[in-house]
Order: structure tokens, then sequence, then C-alpha cells
């Protein structure tokens, strides 16, 4: 389909009729051609463009509508409100295109989101605006008057910038009675005027002739030009010399080396003697260019090379050859010799690249234009042909657009992190014979996107931190590494709150955003939290930003700040873990009893654990150095008499046990235990205080003291009973509170401490040990013991070791620890008292 605009006007002063403009659209080709006539004025209407591309007007501003045109980019413009494509500035077609029949300008229309690019091409009209002009004003010729009628005399013709019609010249000659004007056609170069002589010449008559000969273009309207034929009448040589012919043509490639014979010009003269020598020379009329590449040889008429030869400057010369005998006067003949240039592959293609979308996202689409190329080549024809390749294995591809322009687009999908650079070489080669070929580079770089989440080295890190560590101290230093580049790899670092107990996390630690250091922002107490397990959250600078969590177990480490702390009596019993200082214990002893016999035992825990927790006793010297009956277990606490009592030990003891840990440096309590002797037939009183039942409870009592110890064992014997059951339905209880219950996330705190009783030369000690509830945010909470067994002999009693489950939040746990202590103290009472010679006695070592 061919799209016609014929806006017509005249143009001023010269009545020149303005030609039709026309602009042609090929169909399937996706190229849009326009014409316009030189010399249009400004705003004269050219196409449009933005419809005939099928672009809406309403898009052209913010699709950014531009031209691009190579060296020619203020002649035409776009008006962005109508899309019609006008004249900008002066079009001379003689400046654009020279001599060249056909002139155009190419246009790129390139727009953005998406990007795309359409050719378009404004062909050049030429308007008769040059006329014919010769090189000289004047031209000389001498002919002899005895030229014989119809000798030929060349003339220089005209030359006309136009071309077609518009240089298409014709010649004609002033009247005379002696010229007549003859027109010579020479292939592809026009027309050129020859004088023919139709009568005598006279020089006694007219020894000067002055004749005006006008040149004509084919334009409208016509233009002409003119020079005078100054013609001067020799008399002398009857002969000149003549060429075998009047126009050679001589084909030659160009870079011939300097020498290189290009014609031998061979003329005759059929006179004698000396007007029969000849001498060649160039005409008047070659121009000096000429006279520097060519060199005549004036007596054997050989033309060689004397300068480079360059078909891309040039690919015919048009050279005027004389020859003039030595006669008086001298007779010259005239030769024309056409030399055409054949052109080598001498020159490599050019490649010109233009960036568009540098650098590229590498979350880029396919097919995405990255970049524009444009070739060329000097030479012509199979020489001037050129492809274009890439370098292979790269994600990109070459896309031919237009002739010789390509379009570098995105062939598959882009990985910073794998290859965040491309350095790419375009090739381009042409079709000569050897083949010459260009390279450009090109480095693509891939810009970053934020597709890498910070990733930690390992999923979870164990630390280790002494309790009582001070304030703010660094424990930990957490890194993660981001694959991808600048503000996508920015790392930062912060908590994932949760609660600990009653407490949230970030009252016990805290992480530095940018360094990944872990602090303890508060002393920790082994005896409070011995495992505190969070996550910390790394999270880049992207945009979305991307993060990933590190699981810390930060273990507490014992150290021994807890001394021992007796347990006082009587019932109930405080909680394991009650600290206390010093303590004095006031018990009857029969002076009957023998050596080996248990007389009090004393009870101390110490709330650390391992070997700060593992307790011994000692018996303080008396004062005064005297040797005293009794001896302290030195694991069990337990006092016994080292031999039978006599008359002569004091009726109170005053007895100094020592209690004391394992740890580093090693921490002590003091307990006082006050012993009374009482003879055999006396029955002490039962005491609220008992540590542990004398040997002779029950020997020799009076009436009246068995009937009060009657009662006391009928209501021991119901309390057991009553506190039996309550302990039962209790358990009960709390189990079916415990199954009923959904577990908590999130209540992570200290549990309550537990007590393990290690053995230790046949009898029992105490050991403190806690119970951690650990929260990680997964499934119910996890219960850590760890007990310490000290390295001695094996006992003869076998080993117990108990262990109960106590909550802060638990309150059946509680009454169900404060009821089984009750119960086995009752327990340790009711067999004591009854079964004083029992072989299996139950202290209250065994408590829990």
């Amino acid at each position: 389909m061919m799209l016609v605009y014929t806006p017509s006007g005249l143009i001023a002063q010269h009545g020149l009729l303005l030609l039709l403009l026309l602009a042609a659209w090929k169909a399937g080709s996706g190229q849009v051609r326009y014409s316009v006539p030189e010399e249009a004025k400004h705003g004269t209407f050219v196409g449009r463009i933005a419809q005939d591309l099928g672009l809406e007007l309403a898009e052209l501003v913010p699709r950014l509508f531009r031209l691009a045109s190579k060296g020619h980019g203020d002649l035409l413009e776009v008006n962005l409100q109508n899309g019609i494509l006008f004249v900008n500035s002066r079009i001379d077609r003689e400046e654009l295109c020279g001599r060249s029949a056909e002139c155009s300008i190419h246009l790129e229309v390139i727009v953005d989101r998406p990007l795309q690019v359409f050719h378009v091409e404004v062909e050049v009209k030429d308007i008769n605006d040059n006329a014919p002009i010769f090189s000289v004003s004047e031209q000389k010729l001498s002919i002899p008057e005895s030229r014989l009628l119809d000798s030929r005399f060349p003339l220089e013709g005209a030359s006309d910038a136009d071309v077609g019609e518009n240089a298409v010249l014709t010649y004609r000659l002033s009247p005379n009675e002696f010229f007549i004007l003859d027109i010579i056609n020479k292939k592809d170069k026009g027309k050129f005027p020859v004088l023919v002589l139709g009568k005598m010449l006279d020089r006694e008559e007219n020894p000067q002739l002055q004749l005006l000969l006008t040149a004509t273009d084919g334009g409208k309207p016509e233009y002409t030009g003119s020079v005078t034929l100054l013609i001067l009448v020799l008399d002398a040589n009857d002969n000149a010399p003549i060429f075998d012919r009047s126009v050679y043509e001589v084909k030659m490639y160009e870079n011939s080396a300097n020498q290189t014979l290009v014609i031998w010009l061979n003329a005759s003269d059929a006179d004698e003697g000396i007007n029969k020598e000849m001498i060649y020379s160039f005409s008047a009329l070659v121009s000096p260019s000429i006279r520097r590449k060519f060199l005549m040889n004036e007596k054997t008429g050989e033309i060689r090379v004397n300068d480079a030869i360059d078909f891309e400057d040039s690919n015919t010369y048009e050279i005027h050859v004389d020859v003039t005998d030595r006669g008086n006067p001298p007779m010259v003949s005239h030769c024309t010799v056409l030399v055409e240039v054949l052109d080598e592959n001498d020159n490599p293609p050019e490649v010109v690249i233009t960036s568009l979308a540098l650098p590229v996202q590498e979350d880029a689409q396919v097919g995405t234009v990255i970049a524009l190329i444009s070739v060329t080549d000097r030479d012509s024809g199979a020489n001037g042909q050129v492809t274009c390749s890439l370098t292979p294995q790269v994600p990109f591809k070459l896309v031919s657009t237009f002739k010789n322009y390509y379009s570098l687009v995105l062939d598959s999908a882009l990985d910073r992190e794998s290859v965040a650079n491309y350095a790419l070489v375009v090739t381009a080669r042409d079709g000569g014979s050897p083949s010459l070929s260009a390279t450009a580079s090109v480095s693509v770089e891939v810009a970053d996107v934020n597709d890498n989440a910070p990733a930690f080295a390992q999923p979870e890190y164990t630390v280790f931190v002494k309790e009582n560590n001070p304030p703010g101290c660094h424990i930990f230093t957490v890194s993660a590494r981001d694959a991808d580049a600048q503000e996508n790899a920015l790392v930062s670092y912060s908590l994932v709150e949760r609660r600990v107990g009653e407490r949230a996390l970030s009252s016990y630690v805290s992480v530095h955003a940018e360094s990944g250091k872990v602090y303890a922002l508060q002393p920790l107490d082994h005896e409070e939290l011995e495992l505190l397990q969070f996550q910390v959250s790394a999270r880049d600078a992207g945009v979305p930003p991307l993060g990933s969590n590190v699981t810390l177990q930060v273990f507490v480490l014992d150290e021994n700040d807890n001394a021992p702390a007796l347990l006082p009596l009587p019932l109930p019993l405080p909680l394991p873990g009650a600290r206390g200082g010093g303590g004095a214990l006031s018990e009857p002893v029969s002076r009957a009893v023998g050596a080996g016999h248990v007389v009090a035992k004393v009870r101390a825990v110490d709330a650390d654990s391992g070997y700060n927790a593992w307790l011994s006793y000692e018996l303080q010297p008396a004062a005064g150095g005297a040797r005293s009956p009794f001896r302290v277990a030195l694991y069990t606490g337990e006092i016994s008499t080292t031999r039978a009592l006599d008359e002569a030990d004091a009726p109170r003891q005053r007895l100094l046990v020592l209690v004391k840990d394992h740890g580093e440096p090693a921490l002590t309590a003091t307990a006082t235990v006050l012993l009374s002797l009482v003879e055999s037939g006396q029955a002490p009183r039962p005491s609220s205080r008992v540590l542990a039942g004398g040997a002779g409870a029950g020997a020799g009592a009076g009436a009246g003291a068995g009937a009060a110890l009657v009662d006391v064992n009928v209501y021991l014997i119901v309390a057991i009973c009553a506190v039996s059951s309550l302990l039962v339905l209790t358990l009960l209880l709390s189990t079916a509170l415990r199954c009923s219950a959904p577990p908590s996330e999130g209540a992570c705190g200290p549990g309550k401490p537990t007590l393990v009783c290690s053995s230790a030369v046949g009898s029992w000690s105490y050991s403190q040990q806690r119970r951690q509830r650990v929260c990680s945010g997964e499934g119910p909470p996890k219960a850590d013991l760890m007990a310490f067994s000290p390295s001695l002999p094996p006992c003869p009693v076998p080993d117990v070791e108990m262990e109960g489950e106590s909550s802060g939040g638990d309150y059946s746990g509680k009454v169900g620890y404060y009821f089984l202590n009750f119960h086995m103290l009752l327990c340790e009472e009711f067999i004591n008292r009854f079964l004083p010679s029992c072989p299996l006695r139950i202290s209250s070592s065994f408590l829990i």
C-alpha cells in the first residue's frame, strides 16, 4: 500500500513548482519511506510518521519518541503533538550525497516501554537549483591554418551538480562560419562538446576567433552556463600527430604499486624530420589531483602510477592527453584515457556499538534489547557485504533489524552470582577474498537484584557461658553471608523476640545489628537458667528484604557461688534449696548406746551442681582439745558414737559440724548440735526436732509415759494414712491436669530445684540439682537433668536417686511436693519409733 502526500507551493522568485512529496510504506517489510524535495522550507510536511508506524499520538511523549540520524540529526524533526514529520532545516542534496544518483536520509525512530526501533528512509528529490559551470572562463585553442576540414578539437565540458534530468546538458555554439559543434556521448560519462572545422582557416584574414560555448541543463526552469573559446590560428606544420583512437578505456586494480604501467599511448605523424618528432603531455584540462596520481613519459607516451590509487576515493579517472610535434608551428592531437579502478578488499568492516540499556538487571526478560550495532564497509560488491557474529556460549544473541543494523538482545536468563560481567566481542566479516574482519568489544555488566537470602554457616550454634558474667559482656558472634551485592548484601541482625518465663528474651541478651555480636545484658544464674535457646534473624537491605534465622543454645556453666544451706526441722519442711546459715539442734542421747549408734543427722543442700554441690561433713575439734565420743559421717552428715558413753562424758555435748562443698574455692556452713546425755532409765521426751531416733527410745518407760506414747503413736498412724490418701489423690489430680492441658509454647523459665541423693560410703548425702524447662519454639518443653556421682568405692547400700518434677507455675506439683515430703518424714518418724532395730532405716536424706 502506498501513502501519497501532495502539498504544493511555489519556490520564491524562481517560479519552480514544488515537487510532490511522496511517502511510501513497503508492506511487510516494517520500513517506511518518504520523499521530500531539497531546499524545502522549514516546516514543510513530510509525512504522518506516527500514524504510519502504528503509534498512538498520546503515547509519543510517555514512550520517549525520538529520532536518530547519523550526521543528519537536525534536518528533519517530528511534532510530538500531531505525529507529523517535517523539514527542520535546509536540505541540500548536493551537500548530502554529491553526484550519487540516489540520495536518502536514514532515520531511526526509537520508543521506550517497551523499546522499539523503526527504520525510516526519506528520499531527497533533486530540484534544478544548480546551473552548469565550466572550470575556466576562457578556453584557448591553437589551430594551424593548415588543418584539414572536419578536424576535431575536443572542448572541456561543463558540469552540473544536480542529477538525473537536471544534470543532462546540451551545448550550443555561437554562430560562425568556420566551426560547428559536435557532441560525443561517452559511456556513463555524459556528453562532451567537440569543435569540428567546417571551413578552412586563413590566418592572414582571421588570425584569431572568439566564440561562445553555452551549456544548458534539462531542468525546469532551465539553467545555463557559458565559456569563451579563444581560437588562435597558427601558420606552420601541415600534419598533426594522430592517435589510433580518440578514447582509450583501461581497467586497473586499486592499490597498484607506483610505476605500474597504466597504458602505452601510440600516435603517428605523417610529416618528416623534426615535424615528426612528438611530445606527449597531459592536457591543460587535467586536474592537479590526476597529475599527482599519474605520470606521463613525454617521449614514449607511457602513463604510469605515481601515487596511491584508492577505489573508495574515486573509481574512475578521465585523463586528457595531448601529443605535439616539433614542427613550427607545432601541431597537436588529443585523446582521452578513461581509467576504471577495480575494487580490492582493502577496507575492513567498521563496527559501531550504541549502548542503550546498561547495566542489565539479572532478572531481565529474555528478548530485552541491550545495545544497537551498526556495521559498514567502504568496499563494494562482495567485498562490502558484511556478516556479524557474537562471542559463543553467552546468554546474548544478535538479531538483524535492517540491512547492516543489528540488535544485541538477551537470549537466556542471567545470574549475577554466577557471572557478574560479560565481555562480549562482536565480529564483523566481509565477503571478500581473503575476507577482512573487525571486532568491537562491549562489556555488559549484570546489575544485582535481591534474590539471595543471608545464609549462616550452620543452622545451630552451641555457646557456653559461665554464670555471674558481667552485664553487657560479649558471648558470641553470629555471621551470615549474602551472595548478592551492594545494599542487597548488607546484613543486619536482630533477635527473634519471645518470652522466657515471665520475662522477654531481650532482657537477657541483645545482638548488635551490624556486627552480629551477641551480648548478655545481665548476669546469668546457672541455678535460675541452665539453658537459654533463642534465634537470631539475619536480614538484608534489599527490596523486598530477605532473611534467615539461626538457633543459639547458650549453656550457663555453674560456678561455686552458693554455700551449703542447712535444712531446719520440724515439719513442714521448706522447699529444697532454702538457704540458711549456721543452725543449732538439741537432742537427748542415752548413755547406754554402744559404739556406732547414730544419734543425729545434719541435713544440708547446695544450690550449685556437680562438684560444687557435692557436700562433705567434718566435726570441728572441741574447745581445749578434748576428744569427743562422737563423729560425723563424711558424706551423709550422720552423727554417731565412736565408743560407749560413760560417766566421765559431760552431760551436755556441743558439737560443731562444718559442711563444705567441693567447689573452687570451697564454700562452707556450720551446724551446732547440742546433745544431752541421759541415763538409760530415763525416757527421753519426744521431740518434734528429731533428726534420728535414739537407740533406747522405748526402754524402761513409765506407765504415764507409755500411755502418752500410745496416744502419739495412734495419732502418728492416723496422720500417715491421711497424708498417704491425700498424696495419692494429689498425684492423680496432677496427672489428669498434665494430660488434659495443651503444651504451652514460649513458657520457658527456670524450674524448681530438685534433690539428687548420691551414694557415698554406705549412706546418703544431698546434692541439689535443677530441672530447667527449655523453650525451642517446637513441641513441649524439655527437661535436662544432670546428676553428679563421685568416683568412690561401691557402697554396701544400693544407690537411690529420686527426681521430682516441678514447675514455677504448676500448683499441683507444689502441693504434691509438700505432701510427699511430709509423708516421708512421717514414715521416717514411724519407723524410728516402732522399728528401732530394723536394718532398713529411712532418714530424711531420702527426701526429694
